[in-house]
């Protein structure tokens, strides 16, 4: 936090204890409680998954599971824009690797991770259903772009700047 206090994890403690507040003790409610966190955080830390498990009176390491079984949930911060390269045997054969090459080369930096300025989390999927478009990715789960040539890329980066 800018302050240098923990303030903002404060005010963001207050607001999980209200998502946690329907839930309290009820073990069901899990993956409900954990999208909303997600939602509100960007991911899931360690203090967050520690109050979830509190609240719903499960183990941290059950917490952990879920988080780390559902492709959905993060670990880590994600950029205010998630691409997801299809990696499908259709979009593969069609040129992903290539794409892939210039994505990384045009954000610096490797599937799995963030840009250092929060602006892009790249990821590889395995198919988006797009196979006719192959290659093809996806932008913030709702912008296909198809029939990918690596000349493109920049031009469609410039859009999320």
């Amino acid at each position: 936090m800018a302050c240098g206090c923990n303030c903002g994890e404060d005010e963001l403690t207050k607001q999980l204890d209200i998502i946690i507040e329907p839930y309290k003790g009820k073990p069901s409610g899990l993956i409900q409680v954990l999208t909303k966190a997600q939602e509100l955080i960007g991911y899931l830390p360690k203090w967050a998954q520690v109050r979830i498990a509190e609240g719903l009176g499960v183990s941290l390491q059950e917490v952990y599971g879920v988080v780390t079984f559902y492709a959905f949930f993060s670990l880590i911060p994600r950029g205010r824009h998630k691409i997801s390269v299809c990696a499908g045997t259709a979009c593969y054969v069609k040129g992903t690797k290539t794409v892939l090459k210039t994505l990384r080369e045009a954000i610096d930096i490797k599937p799995g991770q963030t840009t250092p300025d929060s602006r892009f989390t790249l990821e590889i999927v395995r198919c988006i259903g797009a196979c006719g478009l192959a290659p093809a990715m996806i932008i913030d789960g709702k912008d296909v772009h198809g029939r990918l040539e690596p000349e493109q890329i920049p031009e469609i980066l410039e859009k999320y700047a």
